[in-house]
């Protein structure tokens, strides 16, 4: 491939990805689920002077606990960062509402999204390369793997939403692309190598995103320990890539030192004893490993089983039907190349990891925004796949035309048709959260709830960013316990927006200690029908026995 060629293709899948994540940026109005409200509101808080800091409190298990609340317990900051600089340009006077500072994120979602099918129109070109195929065939398998993940829906859904996915799914395929070239020509493992120092810099940026960046890292070790490359060597190509990383990290590292006592994620270890997906919202009860290991080995294998699933069926196969199956399919055979084995082995330890070692806090969504790499792959799978079938029926069949393009048409057209199928129902879900929150937000003001009064919410990320209000946690315990919080806290209402928060809202119905003090406080009847439908699941509870000499706030 000339560079013309290569510079011309990149370029016509970068600007095909970006017409079509445009296009599906505007059907989503809301920041959902609530992590991508989360993100975007640290965001607009920092353009707006306030700093590092979230109106919502989510997380109990992270000091100091206080309003406004530290950014980033749990998270990483790199998504509200880049999320920040288009927010610059439509920044005012006053304070910015949400769904302007939602569209302005969306920008630098829609961008960096965009970059993804040009990474995988690379890898599939040195999968072509790598597998000798005719130039026709090997043209349409890297186009194709860049056009079809273009229009693929798990990777086409989260370029819309400003959070961890994309960024993360970018920099994990960079570095793959970056350790193949190395290992396959390591120069001598020169310090100075342009290529090191962008690999350093590539897995710096993925720990400031996610996690899961420690897996990239890893298999960059392994990589180098089972090249045949001197033990000299060896040092040089994992020192290198390792100081540079941590010079990139060190700052968030020592701003988390500060902040909250350690450079570490400390949550991590409670993510994994979780029993239950609300225990990251405990108070009173948090996870220990006495309390995890009481379950039982049933339960506790059970769990497992339950993450492999959701993690392989919910998150990788059901929303890239039928590519993701036929990529998932094929994967034995189509996973050998040399050009996929980084992009495998951070594919795989990341699905395994979580699943195993966080098996239901990955129902939450861990794997969920670490799987950009693992899409690729199965992309890229599906479209080997099926030119090698299609190959293999001109064969038999004795076509005299070649006909590569047919496999790639239907890779492209299965994709393309299940986004146009399913978006438009995201899009749906998300104006209708968007009406629950402002029909709310209208209903507490008019209760005369005070602005800067805490307010308990089961979903408290997307009350705080859409009401201004600092919202807390409604954690799955006991209503003595919930009283106790509140009264930490000084909260006097608790806001009810899902019957299904695991014993709330019912737990007021059983007589259990404390449930006398949640007195109902009637919504009304919205005359709009659209209004009325939007608040049918909303129930609001005055916290009577919490008087102001009660109150604890810290």
């Amino acid at each position: 491939m000339s560079r013309r060629e290569a510079t011309l293709s990149a370029l016509g899948i970068f600007v095909a990805a970006l017409v079509v994540r445009a296009w599906a940026a505007r059907a989503l109005t809301f920041p959902r689920p609530a992590d991508v409200a989360y993100y975007v509101g640290v965001a607009r808080n920092l353009v707006e002077g306030r700093g590092l800091v979230s109106d919502a409190l989510w997380s109990f298990q992270t000091q100091p606990l206080r309003f406004p609340r530290d950014a980033f317990e749990v998270w990483l900051p790199l998504p509200s960062f880049v999320a920040a600089l288009p927010m610059l340009a439509v920044k005012s006077a006053g304070p910015m509402a949400l769904d302007v500072a939602f569209r302005a994120a969306q920008g630098s979602s829609v961008l960096i999204g965009a970059l993804v099918p040009v990474l995988a129109w690379r890898l599939g070109a040195d999968v072509a390369a790598e597998r000798q195929l005719p130039r026709g065939r090997a043209r349409t398998l890297a186009i194709g793997s860049g056009l079809a993940t273009a229009v693929y829906l798990p990777l086409l859904l989260h370029s819309a939403l400003p959070d961890s996915t994309m960024p993360f799914a970018v920099l994990a395929l960079g570095a793959s692309l970056l350790m193949t070239r190395l290992v396959r020509d390591p120069r001598g493992a020169r310090i100075l190598d342009s290529r090191l120092l962008a690999l350093g810099i590539v897995i710096g940026l993925a720990a400031l995103t996610r996690n899961e960046a420690v897996w990239v890292a890893f298999v960059w070790a392994l990589l180098v320990v089972t090249a045949k490359v001197t033990w000299a060597e060896r040092a040089r190509l994992i020192g290198v890539v390792a100081v540079v990383s941590l010079i990139v990290f060190a700052p968030w590292a020592y701003r988390d030192w500060a902040v909250f006592g350690s450079p570490f994620p400390g949550q991590a270890v409670a993510n994994a004893f979780s029993v239950t997906g609300f225990d990251i919202f405990a108070w009173n009860d948090p996870p220990t490993l006495a309390r995890y290991l009481a379950v039982g080995p049933a339960r506790l294998l059970e769990m497992r089983g339950e993450g492999l699933w959701h993690n392989l069926w919910s998150v990788l196969l059901s929303l890239g039907l039928p590519i993701s199956l036929i990529g998932f399919v094929a994967l034995p055979w189509q996973a050998r190349d040399r050009a996929l084995r980084p992009v495998v082995l951070i594919s795989l330890l990341t699905f395994l990891v979580t699943s195993l070692a966080f098996p239901v806090a990955t129902t939450w969504g861990t794997f969920l925004h670490a799987a950009g790499p693992a899409h690729v792959l199965l992309v890229i799978s599906a479209l080997g796949a099926l030119d090698a079938f299609i190959a293999w029926v001109g064969v038999k069949r004795g076509w005299t035309r070649p006909v590569a393009w047919l496999g790639v048409t239907l890779g492209v057209f299965g994709s393309a048709l299940f986004s146009l199928a399913l978006l438009p129902a995201f899009g749906g879900g998300s104006q209708f959260t968007a009406t629950v929150y402002s029909a709310l937000d209208e209903r507490l003001t008019a209760m005369g709830i005070p602005q800067d009064q805490p307010v308990i919410h089961d979903f408290p990320i997307w009350l705080a960013e859409t009401s201004r209000r600092p919202a807390l946690a409604l954690p799955d315990e006991s209503p003595m316990d919930v009283i106790d919080l509140a009264k930490y806290f000084g909260a006097r209402y608790l806001v009810s927006s899902d019957p299904d928060h695991g014993s709330w809202p019912d737990i007021l119905d059983s007589g259990a200690p404390g449930a006398d003090c949640f007195e109902e406080v009637p919504l009304g009847a919205p005359a709009d029908p659209e209004i009325a439908e939007a608040l049918e699941s909303i129930r609001v509870f005055h916290l009577t026995c919490i008087q102001d000499s009660t109150v604890r706030v810290p």
